[in-house]
């Protein structure tokens, strides 16, 4: 398999461009979206981009991701910061994750500066705006080919 991968997005990214432009850029969810899917078309990648302000949707994400999934990129958002389910989701999935945020986390509040799902992760992009994303599955794919 080694190219299907799931990117998660947590709550209110899709209100990308219209909340917080200062931190988050004026990309819409939608144009992330469609970047995202032309890049990792050209990279010969099988994507699922999805979206959730649930935190149950997004577990079940997750677990459902380590049969269908070769990789995962996360932006659990600020679930990031509470979600211990998720955590424990991501502790089972055994393959690739990259943490991704668009903003720095750790420029932000204080409570922002402690992830827990770092630990569990290949990786982490912080900061890099919508790009992390594309850098995200760039890396993705090294790793899926075993390049990194």
């Amino acid at each position: 398999m080694n190219n299907k991968i799931i990117i998660i997005n947590g709550p209110n990214l899709n209100l990308l461009g219209e909340r917080e432009q200062s931190q988050y850029g004026s990309i819409t969810f939608e144009k992330l979206k469609e970047n995202c899917l032309k890049e990792s078309k050209k990279l010969n990648l099988e994507l699922n981009f999805i979206q959730s302000n649930i935190e149950g949707e997004i577990v079940d994400l997750i677990q459902n991701s380590r049969v269908n999934y070769d990789g995962m990129i996360i932006n659990a958002a600020a679930f990031t910061h509470t979600s211990v389910a998720i955590r424990d989701a991501l502790s089972i999935f055994k393959k690739p994750i990259i943490e991704l945020h668009i903003s720095n986390i750790y420029k932000r509040e204080e409570f922002r500066h402690k992830s827990l799902i770092s630990d569990l992760a290949t990786g982490g992009i912080f900061g890099l705006g919508a790009n992390g994303y594309i850098l995200a599955i760039i890396a993705m794919q090294k790793i899926l080919k075993n390049e990194n």
